[in-house]
């Protein structure tokens, strides 16, 4: 079974082909989120050096957010697109979940954060078990305060990936000690070979969907949408 995943919420672009549980080949370029120029080209030239067609793949997935609203938009319009071209399913993996994927049976509570700006991050809770990606508390928008309290509750050492070292580092290590560890480089951005092995697992339990159910989850209003719902609220007073 031949898998085409793609991840966008991020100013990374990234698409991944895997045939069953083997990674045929991955692209990633961090540039900008020119998304809207940059992913299709990146997804032809991977199946152009894997002597793949469209209808070769099998099943097309995608990262849902959240993340930036325009990546997402662009991400899951390509998806959908192949998938309605040539008859397939699809599946949507959180990008949360793909970002913790990206750290294998690690030793503690695997923790990404992803900037939501206003002090918020988007986050979630994962621990390997015996081999099995677990979801401890999933993929949701918290301040960071608060997010923060929950981790000060668990006793294990935390793992966070994701964009908030720079940002937010210092502030966690003071609130949590020697527990918290910054993963590597490599692992802090959304990758579409976590997105495809996460779908294949999906697949295996009869988890995929018709592509018009693919939807996003961004998790918070856009800024037109805040700026739109502030407006309202001075009209009425």
């Amino acid at each position: 079974m031949k898998i085409l995943a793609i991840e966008s919420s991020s100013r990374v672009a990234t698409c991944a082909v895997m045939d069953d549980e083997t990674l045929l080949g991955e692209y990633i370029i961090n540039d900008n989120m020119t998304h809207s120029v940059k992913l299709m080209p990146s997804i032809k030239t991977l199946m152009d050096n894997l002597g793949l067609k469209p209808e070769d793949i099998d099943i097309y997935a995608a990262g849902i957010g959240p993340g930036s609203f325009t990546g997402l938009r662009i991400g899951l319009a390509s998806i959908k697109a192949m998938t309605h071209a040539h008859d397939k399913k699809t599946v949507g993996i959180p990008t949360i979940d793909a970002l913790a994927f990206n750290i294998p049976f690690a030793d503690g509570i695997i923790v990404p954060m992803m900037d939501a700006r206003r002090d918020r991050v988007y986050t979630g809770i994962y621990k390997w078990v015996d081999g099995k990606f677990n979801i401890c508390m999933e993929q949701d928008v918290l301040e960071l305060e608060n997010i923060i309290e929950i981790l000060e509750k668990r006793d294990e050492n935390i793992i966070i990936n994701g964009d908030v070292e720079s940002k937010y580092g210092s502030i966690l290590k003071s609130k949590l000690g020697d527990r918290i560890i910054f993963s590597t480089n490599s692992t802090r951005m959304p990758r579409a070979s976590s997105v495809a092995e996460l779908a294949f697992r999906k697949v295996k339990n009869g988890e995929d969907i018709d592509y018009k159910l693919l939807v996003p989850e961004y998790l918070r209003k856009s800024q037109a949408e805040r700026q739109y719902d502030e407006k309202m609220k001075k009209k009425d007073e």
